[in-house]
């Protein structure tokens, strides 16, 4: 569980007669990860593909290309079948028809484009006011047309010796100008003027005249365009399925004829290694050997183990077993054609799967670490509902996870309706304890109070002022929450550096866990008892009974000295074995520190709760320190007859009339909208980052690779011969 899959590295080696019966049935097994040859050994070179590689793999880059083209939607066609031996004309086809309706959508796309601007450069000679006839086709004068400073302009060409006579025209925007000079002088007068030229339309008519004309033939075009479109999106479902099962075909074309380029092979014969898993071995060699017979050998190289280097245990051959002394190490006792690490097969049980994709997005496992993943499982949700605990939300969340798995197929989809149902289900199960259905005490009021008899629930938040030791009680259980997960991981660190030696082990993670635990073991203690907050240590502290009766006021004295003692040790251990990282040593404080944010999210989540049920059903508060009550199914005045002591702190719009009454139900759906997706950004945020950075980071390293045998990526189930 905690130790990915056993992997066994196998070779198989025959003539290259029976090199495609062995492709193929490789490919269909989906078992061997295959190592890529390296042409590291002498009289070995890698192999060539098989014949017709390069032309199913233009095909496929076809395929690709109209599935791109024609934007194809693979949820929105269903399953079709091919017939590889009329598959190129089919292509042809398709290729033919598609091509011919993107070339009309992009003619049409580029005229469309032109017409616009057109009509927005001719939308600025309606304000000017002359046709478009008179804005060209002189020998003797230069036009031009712009934005700029009528008077100015004016002056300059008034001013220059070069112009006999001119004219400019002023609309609100638009300045036009017409002057006795030769094409291309125009400009020259005008430097120095503020004046932007625009380009004159090639018209006839006057200015409104042609706006209109180029509106109708946009609209034409769109209506053409739209027409193309429809086409190509009825194409696209009438093809989709065909070209996504071509795909899929060709991809396994390749993905088999390609196979050989990882392979060592001579003249007559071909070496292929890869990995798989070990319990999977014995089924390999009898599905391999009924295909292709006695002409080829099948041999386990390797067997890895959970150590540094992997060495290999014997592997069971007939050898081994007569000889009972056979060897086989993966440090040269036997030459490896690529990569000696073997990949990665997470091996959890099913409810732990969901939370896989939460370990790899760090990186996949090294085959010689611990595998985080259950510990995930046993701390993430537990955070998550801890913070948010509330029987509404936690229903909703689980409800949104139930949805996610039947109605998805992608595996990162119904990893994250995995996560949301354990989420949803500990923030129920938290809700249940601090008895609250949105925010609202209702689950209190049912079941704790009424089903049960108690005065309350078993749990408070800690928000509402009688209940604020709960606050600092929640202070205290982050810090040893935290404690507790730090503790775990690094003996987790432990265990993995065993790999390099007791030593090493000792002197890294066992370090900082002796570091860690004696310097909390002293702030528990009642060792220097006048600089601990007296919540967390006397007669006052939270877990004595203010307001959690464990009965624990603090450790003796002699603990907190034997915890300076081995926070001695541990740094000692750490100086010894990696002197760097001294300055580091404060992190054994700073880290459990940083647990704190589950309170704080605690605290804040009910907060944003209480104030959108405040709103909307008003709040008495009764008592000292006051015991906040929300004013669901009684008025204001019904609760200060009720209780002797208490006050209205607001009346709520439920109790102002209909008007305040419809506005409240929008702000109570709204508003709890609102927390429920804070509760998952703020609450999964910080539950990740407690795990990604507080907890991975103290062992994990990710640097694995994950397994992937051959025949499992290219292969589908749309594609059929």
């Amino acid at each position: 569980m905690l130790r990915p899959e056993r992997m066994s590295r196998v070779s198989v080696v025959g003539s290259r007669a029976v090199l495609p019966d062995v492709i193929e049935t490789v490919h269909d097994l989906e078992m061997l990860h295959l190592s890529e040859y390296d042409d590291a050994i002498e009289g070995f070179d890698p192999g060539s593909p098989l014949e017709g590689a390069d032309d199913a793999a233009q095909k496929l880059v076809t395929v690709r290309a109209l599935l791109s083209t024609l934007e194809v939607d693979p949820e929105a066609v269903g399953p079709a079948r091919i017939e590889p031996d009329r598959l190129d004309d089919r292509l042809e086809e398709i290729r033919t028809e598609a091509n011919a309706l993107d070339d009309r959508r992009e003619e049409l796309e580029q005229r469309r484009r032109d017409l616009q601007a057109e009509y927005e450069q001719a939308a600025q000679f309606v304000d000017l006011g002359i046709d478009l006839d008179l804005l060209g086709g002189y020998d003797t004068l230069s036009v031009a047309v712009g934005a700029g400073d009528p008077d100015a302009i004016e002056g300059s060409l008034a001013e220059s010796d070069a112009v006999e006579a001119f004219e400019v025209f002023a609309g609100e925007e638009t300045v036009g100008m017409f002057a006795s000079l030769a094409e291309g002088e125009l400009s020259d007068v005008l430097v120095g003027v503020a004046f932007e030229p625009i380009p004159i339309p090639d018209g006839e008519a006057d200015p409104e005249t042609f706006l209109q004309q180029r509106r109708h033939e946009l609209r034409q075009i769109e209506s053409e365009l739209r027409t193309v479109e429809s086409k190509l999106e009825r194409l696209a479902l009438d093809v989709g399925g065909e070209l996504l099962a071509a795909e899929e075909y060709l991809a396994v074309e390749v993905d088999k004829r390609e196979a050989p380029l990882s392979f060592a092979t001579t003249e007559r014969a071909f070496v292929a290694e890869g990995w798989l898993p070990t319990e999977e071995l014995d089924r390999f060699e009898e599905v391999l050997r009924t295909a292709v017979g006695d002409r080829i050998s099948i041999d386990e190289l390797e067997r890895a183990a959970y150590d540094e280097g992997h060495p290999v245990e014997p592997a069971p051959t007939a050898d081994a077993e007569a000889d009972g002394d056979v060897e086989v190490r993966a440090d040269g006792g036997v030459t490896a054609l690529g990569d000696p690490n073997p990949p990665v097969v997470q091996d959890n049980p099913s409810i732990a799967q969901p939370f896989e994709p939460f370990v790899t997005a760090v990186g996949v496992p090294n085959y010689d670490e611990l595998d985080p993943t259950i510990l995930l499982l046993l701390t993430f949700p537990a955070f998550f509902g801890f913070m948010i605990g509330d029987l509404g939300y936690g229903l909703i969340y689980a409800a949104i996870g139930a949805i996610m798995l039947q109605r998805f197929e992608r595996p990162a989809m119904r990893s994250m309706g995995g996560v949301a149902l354990w989420a949803g289900g500990f923030t129920a199960l938290f809700g249940v304890l601090y008895g609250e259905l949105f925010g609202t005490h209702l689950v209190t009021a049912v079941l704790w109070d009424g089903l049960l008899g108690m005065d309350a629930s078993p749990l408070h938040k800690g928000f509402i002022p009688v209940h604020s030791d709960w606050a600092l009680l929640w202070l205290v259980g982050s810090l040893l929450a935290g404690l507790a997960h730090l503790t775990v991981a690094y003996a987790v660190g432990f265990v993995d550096d065993l790999t390099h030696g007791v030593w090493a082990a000792i002197t890294e993670n066992a370090s900082w866990l002796a570091m860690l635990v004696g310097t909390w073991a002293w702030i528990f203690s009642f060792h220097g008892g006048s600089f601990k907050p007296d919540f967390m240590v006397g007669e006052t502290a939270v877990l004595n009974g203010h307001p959690f009766p464990l009965g624990f006021a603090g450790l003796p004295a002699i603990v907190g000295i034997v915890g300076i003692a081995l926070f001695v040790v541990g740094l000692a251990l750490l100086a010894m074995g990696e002197p760097i990282e001294l300055v580091e040593f404060l992190d054994v404080f700073v880290n459990v520190i940083s647990y704190v944010r589950l309170m704080a999210v605690l605290l804040a989540k009910a907060g944003m709760a209480f104030v959108v049920n405040l709103i909307v059903f008003g709040v008495g508060a009764e008592g000292d320190p006051q015991n906040w009550h929300f004013l669901i199914g009684e008025s204001p005045a019904e609760f200060t007859s009720h209780y002797a002591s208490g006050e209205i702190l607001f009346g709520g719009l439920t109790n102002m009339g209909i008007a305040p009454l419809l506005v409240g139900i929008v702000i109570l759906v709204v508003g709890h909208a609102v927390v429920l997706v804070l509760g998952v950004i703020s609450g999964g945020l910080q539950a990740v980052r407690l795990e990604y950075v507080e907890f991975f980071g103290k062992f994990y390293a990710g640097n694995g690779r994950a397994y992937e045998p051959f025949g499992a990526e290219a292969d589908g189930d749309r594609a059929s011969n």
